[in-house]
């Protein structure tokens, strides 16, 4: 029988990535964690690198860790940081204070 327990997604997604994979996923990670809100970290590709591996590596590593980067390119550099919690498109409307959208605010 097998055994069963619960584990992290991150967790998982890092076990099962290949090793050289996950190594350099910790390594951006790592990057990504050392940059505090209102920062902006700046990596430049290196020898052999393309700004858009490294740019690829960052989002992966944001979505490992369940954060949203913005990540721009600039030369042969990358910089990123925290997406603030905007969204893109139309805000929701919102209905008025102690009132349903079933009631409609129309008196009967």
């Amino acid at each position: 029988m097998p055994t069963f327990s619960v584990v992290m997604a991150s967790e998982a997604r890092a076990s099962i990535a290949n090793e050289k994979r996950a190594a350099l996923l910790q390594e951006y990670v790592g990057y990504i964690e050392r940059v505090a809100p209102g920062e902006a970290g700046k990596l430049e590709a290196g020898e052999g690198e393309t700004t858009q591996a490294v740019r690829r590596r960052l989002s992966a590593a944001a979505e490992l860790l369940g954060r949203s980067l913005e990540v721009r390119r600039s030369g042969n550099a990358v910089y990123f940081w925290a997406q603030e919690g905007r969204r893109r498109g139309r805000p929701r409307k919102t209905a008025p204070a102690g009132q349903t959208s079933s009631q409609g605010g129309i008196a009967g």
